[in-house]
């Protein structure tokens, strides 16, 4: 099989029209052909979550996704979190709690966050903890991320 698909992808409010090899994963896409660097790679066997995005709302690995399967979708990376110079109130969390260490987890872990805190507006410890266990900190620093995640929760509206 050979050729080209044609993929409309909404990333991060902008529309994207493009062709695509069929076997191109998601986060290659955003990386390579939207310009989105943001996203990182690092298992490409989904067991870190360092790729994570919002596919239509809701977390996905973009490791192992194919951009072909996010055809019609709506993509969110950790660019469009924020709403201007505004941190999304996940991010300000990390911030304040000090939920990054290298920083190389945590556009997925924000994400993971987002959309855990969508499915759990108030979630116990325990809570983050499960729904964040598919995302890997190589700084072990999850003490600081669940504490972020809480206070994010606290503070929603």
């Amino acid at each position: 099989m050979s050729g080209t698909v044609s993929v409309q992808i909404q990333v991060n409010g902008v529309p994207h029209a493009d062709q695509v090899e069929p076997r191109l994963l998601l986060v290659h896409y955003l990386r390579d052909v939207v310009g989105l660097t943001g996203t990182n790679v690092g298992c490409d066997t989904s067991s870190c979550g360092a790729c994570t995005v919002l596919l239509d709302g809701e977390s996905v690995k973009s490791c192992t996704l194919l951009a072909v399967q996010a055809d019609g979708c709506s993509v969110t990376t950790i660019e469009g979190l924020a709403c201007g110079e505004e941190l999304h109130p996940v991010q300000q969390a990390f911030q304040e709690e000090h939920g990054l260490q290298c920083g190389f987890c945590t556009p997925g872990m924000v994400l993971a966050a987002v959309s855990l805190l969508c499915e759990t507006p108030e979630p116990t410890e325990e809570d983050v903890r499960r729904g964040l266990e598919g995302n890997l900190c190589r700084c072990t620093g999850y003490h600081n991320i669940v504490r972020a995640v809480l206070r994010a929760a606290k503070e929603q509206p």
